[in-house]
């Protein structure tokens, strides 16, 4: 399985979690039962569903903070979702470029969303990161 198709099964996790408040333990266990995936996707999928719900708080906070004139509540659950999830790849994932996560993330809200879904993420993003440089 390629990282994009990896990063994509993470996204839909992130996704089902915020819309059914599943256990993200439960959600994992019942996921990784049901599909076969090599260790290194298995072990991708993993560390950025759990590490993106242990820092949610902080990922959320990035997130609105960046979101000028929008309330976090506003942003639709698949957009959620796909920003939380580039955002913790960011802050977290020194192995994957902030470059391609950006890209990944607009590809995602494209094909689960809409154009103008990839342009918000873009921006969104674009503005995170150059803070991230910043702190670094």
């Amino acid at each position: 399985m390629s990282r994009r198709a990896a990063r994509e099964e993470a996204f839909k996790l992130l996704y089902q979690m915020d819309i059914h408040k599943e256990d993200k333990d439960e959600v994992l266990e019942t996921f990784f039962k049901e599909n076969n995936f090599e260790d290194g996707d298995k072990a991708y999928i993993q560390d950025v569903v759990t590490g993106t719900m242990k820092h949610i708080d902080e990922i959320n906070s990035l997130i609105e903070k960046n979101t000028i004139g929008w309330k976090i509540n506003r942003i639709s659950k698949v957009n959620m979702a796909i920003l939380r999830l580039a955002v913790f790849e960011m802050l977290k994932r020194e192995d994957i470029p902030m470059s391609v996560s950006i890209n990944e993330a607009v590809e995602l809200a494209k094909t689960y969303d809409n154009v103008e879904s990839g342009a918000f993420i873009n921006g969104v993003l674009g503005s995170i990161s150059k803070q991230l440089q910043v702190r670094s």
